[in-house]
């Protein structure tokens, strides 16, 4: 399998791989408290596997494929209420992606993907998508991994119906890549006072700001107690496959994107 880390590679290496029409993907995360039971670098070391994962599908299918070093802070301020989440403004996390993306482009990369692995930096990477396509000139991919393998993630799970927070997904997929960092012992702690959804009293297409200190006593949403390994590993197999069919569809890259290239 060729080398698909953009940070293992010389800059020959890298024209070369521009050249062929790499696709490079920008895992994007953060660092921010993750309940009682997991570290603050969840976001980030789940970002990286699945930006990994996925890039190994992408390649199997004879698609050149890069995976950038993975941006580990984001937009976090609603988990500052406990200790060691570290967040950016928007400003300054729009201009970091600008700036690697900028970067990226101007070595003859035309098909960038920015992999989001933070619930936090999900409206900001839209605004940011909508923004940089026509300032620059190309047509940016972007997604929420969770949301855009939701259907293979929901077959999955037990307790939830989707991708939470620090929850039986996330306990699950830390159990596979970095299991020592689990504190197995700490996640009955998880079981806090909580308090309703805006969805649940509002329905749905209703959106309020929000810490998750006022959700969770704990720090968590979901349900850690039904996470296994072997839940982790089927979720981090289903997830690489739905991303990388999705990465590999010649539409998704041909579909015009202005007027002007509206044939």
């Amino acid at each position: 399998m060729p080398e698909t880390e953009w940070r293992k590679l010389r800059s020959d290496q890298l024209r070369e791989k521009a050249r062929q029409d790499a696709i490079v993907i920008l895992p994007v995360a953060a660092l921010e408290q993750h309940g009682p039971h997991l570290p603050v670098e969840v976001d980030t070391l789940l970002g990286e596997a699945v930006a990994a994962r996925t890039a190994a599908k992408v390649a199997a299918r004879g698609q050149a494929v890069l995976v950038l070093p993975v941006l580990w802070t984001g937009i976090s301020e609603h988990h500052m209420s406990f200790g060691g989440t570290v967040t950016l403004d928007f400003a300054t996390f729009a201009a970091l992606i600008e700036g690697v993306v900028r970067s990226v482009l101007r070595h003859g990369f035309k098909r960038i993907v920015l992999l989001n692995a933070h619930g936090g930096n999900e409206n900001a990477l839209r605004t940011i998508t909508d923004d940089l396509t026509p300032k620059l000139g190309v047509p940016i991919v972007q997604f929420t991994y969770w949301y855009a393998a939701a259907v293979a993630i929901a077959k999955i799970l037990e307790t939830q119906g989707g991708l939470q927070h620090a929850c039986e997904a996330e306990t699950a997929m830390m159990m596979v890549v970095r299991p020592e960092l689990v504190a197995t012992d700490r996640i009955p702690l998880a079981k806090s006072n909580t308090s309703p959804d805006v969805s649940d009293v509002a329905g749905g297409g209703v959106y309020r700001w929000r810490s998750i200190g006022s959700r969770s006593g704990s720090g968590v949403v979901g349900n850690p107690e039904a996470a296994t390994v072997e839940k982790g590993e089927r979720l981090f197999e289903a997830i690489a496959t739905a991303l990388a069919e999705k990465l590999c569809n010649a539409e998704l890259w041909a579909l015009p994107w202005t007027s002007e290239t509206l044939a």
